[in-house]
């Protein structure tokens, strides 16, 4: 899944008006067509489904499904709304929703069309008091384990009551240098990896009000460390390791025995009968201060100006209800349904990864994605700076203090 959306595209939110309106039009038989704009081509096949089952309740309405790349996506978006076009409904990420909300090109939703989805993934599309998107699906980050390796080296399988120091101990049984094997894999990713480790210590990235940085606390810091530390102590590869190849293809190369990875990289992994008879997943490890998950849910946003409000809006609405949830999740494909027992469908189309249970240890502990009005703008003086730290070129402690300072700046201005 992805979720940046670039910055100069952020930047031409800003200006915007709410003036823009959709480009649907009522079809000679009468019908309300709504289009439905979505970036990943491996979820048309449940898109559609949920489309037809929508439509058959709804005969007077037609549902136009759009995919874009996601390397065009968003910059489609920004281009159709300022022209007067944007799609009726359409996917938005927690990241990007505040300033759609605010350039006024997305409008709010009942709060009560929300009800019965975990918090945890509402509450980021919350902005100025409203909420202007409906969730659907859940993304969880979890550990991805090398059986084989981890039976080679005599290591116990991760359990939901692994810590810290259980993922460093094994690591370093794990780690074999004359066979150019590591432990784990020390990735620079935020949501399934620095971000939880940081929360778990007992820091945080942002301040409830999100106003103020926490990459200056010292629980913060501690977490950022968890992973540079494993570099220093050679259980995990250089960061440079990551320049050519992605971690998800080099955990597949049998060379790696953890990968703090999503469960939606299941179906990847499911699909090469080799991996998946050699791997397994559980929950993220408990750090020293608390139990956190960091939960990231895409959701419909449904443009300001629609010529069929309540078409789009009983559409959004529709797709996260527990009848197309369960379409989404017997669709087997990347997405995990988001509200509460729907996902059966999923979890059994992948039958030997432990995925229900790393749903059921992980959600309880699940808590928003850090973001406020400017994400991104922060987000690229934070990735910058801590490449640094991962290139062990600079302290933590020293980058993450910059950090703090330049961000600090950006939220002063929002």
């Amino acid at each position: 899944m992805r979720f940046r959306l670039p910055l100069a595209c952020l930047a031409g939110l800003a200006v915007m008006t709410a003036g823009c309106s959709s480009s649907s039009q009522p079809e000679a038989s009468g019908k309300a067509t709504i289009s439905y704009a979505i970036w990943d081509k491996n979820d048309q096949a449940s898109a559609e489904k949920i489309i037809a089952a929508f439509q058959q309740a709804n005969p007077n309405v037609a549902v136009k499904l759009e995919i874009t790349p996601w390397d065009q996506y968003w910059t489609k978006l920004q281009t159709a709304a300022s022209g007067g076009a944007a799609p009726d409904v359409f996917w938005m990420n927690s990241l990007n929703v505040r300033m759609y909300a605010k350039g006024g090109i997305i409008t709010p939703i009942e709060e009560s069309k929300a009800q019965g989805l975990p918090p945890a993934v509402v509450d980021g599309y919350r902005y100025d008091g409203k909420l202007y998107g409906l969730p659907h699906n859940v993304s969880i980050p979890a550990l991805w384990y090398d059986k084989k390796l981890f039976d080679a080296a005599g290591v116990a399988y991760p359990t939901a009551d692994w810590t810290w120091d259980d993922v460093k101990a094994a690591a370093k049984k794990l780690t074999d240098p004359s066979k150019k094997q590591f432990g784990i894999l020390a990735h620079m990713w935020d949501q399934g990896a620095f971000y939880p480790t940081m929360l778990q210590a007992g820091g945080h990235v942002l301040s409830q009000d999100g106003k103020k940085s926490g990459f200056d606390d010292p629980a913060s810091i501690q977490g950022l460390e968890y992973w540079t530390g494993m570099i220093k102590d050679k259980v995990g590869p250089v960061a440079e390791v990551y320049t050519d190849t992605d971690p998800i293809t080099l955990f597949q190369s049998g060379k790696y025995g953890m990968l703090y990875g999503g469960v939606w990289f299941a179906p990847t992994f499911w699909a090469n009968p080799e991996i998946r008879e050699r791997i397994d997943v559980a929950p993220l490890p408990k750090g020293p201060g608390k139990e956190a998950v960091i939960l990231l849910g895409l959701a419909n946003a449904v443009s300001a100006k629609s010529e069929h409000p309540k078409e789009s809006a009983a559409f959004a609405e529709f797709v996260a209800s527990e009848q197309a949830q369960r379409i989404l999740s017997d669709s087997g494909g990347g997405a995990l349904s988001l509200r509460d027992g729907t996902q059966e469908g999923w979890f059994k189309a992948f039958p030997s990864f432990h995925l229900k249970e790393t749903y059921d240890a992980s959600m309880p502990y699940g808590v928003p994605y850090p973001v406020s009005l400017n994400t991104a703008q922060w987000q690229d003086v934070q990735n910058k700076l801590l490449a640094e730290a991962w290139a062990g070129k600079r302290p933590v402690a020293d980058v993450a203090k910059e950090i703090a300072t330049q961000m600090n700046e950006i939220l002063a201005k929002e």
